[in-house]
């Protein structure tokens, strides 16, 4: 479980020194799976709340339950509802990446949609990004509207707020995020310039059955 928790903070320094993320925002997690002191079952490692990362030790990792209990002196980021409650409706999911990147969240407080301007939105398991409604974060509501935006899906916005990113492993959630920061700043180019020309739907079924067999590793349920 050490060795987790040293994967943990490793991905969130990354997530800051790729600067898709600043300060204390954000959090990363990663499903724990059997383990001891609050580790068993359900349970996730996840970033400590209101804290730099720059300023963690590994053993600042907090553990946590399906049932929202945390382990240890340091509280659990804010955001740990929509953690818990992807990692029990999702199991192909092992790690979670928000960030408040400049670009995705810029295009969240404009309440965007990322539709199907570049064959890459297919990355993330559909014809589209979809942006989850605003509601206060740490809440239950913005966990309830997350799980509806990720619904087939491997990342999505978050109105007025950031984004979020699943995947198998740390790893590749982080890879997603940065992805998705990638083309949520070319959309926002495309815009400056005018309209966007979309794909098809017929295009982009063909992109998504092509992304099935792409890379090393299946296309399972939106987490590519």
């Amino acid at each position: 479980m050490n060795k987790l928790r040293e994967e943990v903070l490793a991905t969130a320094l990354a997530m800051n020194a790729s600067g898709i993320n600043r300060g204390t925002a954000g959090n990363v997690s990663a499903r724990s799976g059997n383990g001891s002191n609050g580790d068993s079952g359900d349970g996730f490692l996840i970033t400590p709340t209101g804290l730099a990362y720059e300023e963690l030790a590994p053993a600042d990792i907090v553990a946590m339950n399906s049932d929202g209990r945390h382990f240890g002196e340091l509280k659990p980021s804010s955001e740990w509802r929509f953690h818990r409650d992807i990692y029990a409706r999702r199991p192909e999911v092992g790690a979670i990446v928000h960030a408040h990147s400049p670009f995705a969240t810029s295009l969240a407080c404009m309440d965007c949609v990322i539709p199907a301007f570049h064959y890459m939105i297919a990355r993330f398991g559909g014809v589209d990004v979809r942006c989850a409604p605003y509601a206060i974060f740490g809440s239950q509501e913005l966990s309830d509207h997350a799980l509806l935006a990720l619904q087939h899906r491997s990342a999505c916005l978050l109105a007025h707020h950031g984004m979020l990113a699943v995947g198998r492993d740390l790893k590749q959630a982080l890879s997603l995020a940065l992805e998705l920061e990638t083309l949520c700043e070319q959309y926002w180019r495309v815009l400056q310039i005018g309209e966007p020309k979309l794909l098809s739907e017929d295009e982009m079924a063909r992109v998504l059955e092509k992304f099935e067999g792409y890379g090393q590793q299946p296309n399972t349920k939106g987490v590519v």
